[in-house]
């Protein structure tokens, strides 16, 4: 898909990466790192978000440090945001992809509290830290955010409501808060990075069809086949923060199918459409004549 584009040019950035210590965030602060960029990874665990860090300094050992903070706490997202800028000024650029499955089953059978909890981490935690991003950016100059949506989001995805719904209010976050920032000379695009095996399909392999219902299988099946690398969607993130990217705002990219790297070129195609974006449906566009 990226074959024959130029090589990313991050050089100039200074960027955060939540959820940084492992999978797709990983893969993305290495792509970032590998691009020139300077990279403060963040998560809740230290151990892990140290030992990334560590792993990541082969790649660039001046440019790379880590932080312990949990993206559902202000002030933790605010110190994290403090540290990169003493270390090498301004922020520039966040990929955020922090977040968990949450409660699997039935929506008759998941605990309230959990459903609730996933909502807390996934939602709200990327609204604050792209309000705390945004609130930056605007002093500094503008910048440029990409976060993951990824399943549930462009589809429903029985058993896994929490997921889905939090996911799926992630694109919408975004195209919203794409228009509000735009001024700002702020971009925000959302990824979906595709099946990626991660420690949370351990979650569905765990507890078995009964709760998870037909992704049981698929979880089995894509587990097998090794799924998609966690490098698609992290090298998506960081072409997206880049000045490449320049004129792309508000879209729900598809990381293993969507050629995005060539919309720079179909800029005048992407603004003002609802290409790439969640939207209703309605008789007309399926080529009904009523309503």
């Amino acid at each position: 898909m990226n074959t024959g584009h130029p090589a990313l040019e991050l050089s100039d950035k200074n960027v955060l990466v939540t959820g940084g210590s492992m999978g797709i965030g990983y893969a993305a602060a290495e792509a970032c790192l590998r691009a020139g960029a300077r990279v403060l990874i963040c998560a809740r665990g230290r151990d892990d978000v140290e030992r990334a860090a560590q792993q990541l300094s082969h790649v660039g050992a001046e440019r790379v440090a880590a932080i312990v903070a949990d993206v559902t706490q202000p002030d933790d997202i605010a110190r994290a945001m403090d540290d990169l800028a003493k270390r090498w000024g301004p922020l520039n650029a966040v990929i955020h992809s922090a977040g968990i499955y949450g409660p699997i089953g039935p929506v008759t059978d998941v605990d309230p509290e959990a459903w609730l909890d996933v909502i807390r981490i996934n939602l709200f935690g990327t609204f604050l830290v792209v309000r705390a991003a945004c609130t930056r950016m605007k002093q500094s100059g503008g910048g440029r955010i990409a976060i993951f949506a990824g399943g549930g989001a462009a589809s429903p995805f029985p058993n896994y409501t929490g997921y889905a719904c939090s996911k799926a209010a992630l694109v919408r976050l975004t195209e919203t808060v794409a228009i509000e920032m735009e001024p700002y000379r702020i971009a925000i695009n959302c990824i979906a990075p595709g099946f990626v095996i991660t420690r949370l399909h351990q979650q569905t392999l765990a507890l078995g069809e009964g709760a998870a219902g037909g992704f049981f299988e698929k979880t089995k099946a894509e587990v097998d086949r090794g799924g998609v690398p966690a490098t698609v969607g992290g090298d998506a993130a960081a072409f997206l923060i880049s000045e490449a990217a320049a004129g792309i705002n508000g879209r729900f990219v598809a990381a293993p199918y969507d050629a995005y790297r060539d919309w720079p070129e179909r800029l005048d195609e992407l603004a003002g459409s609802d290409l790439f974006t969640l939207r209703r449906i309605v008789p007309r566009d399926r080529g009904h004549d009523w309503q």
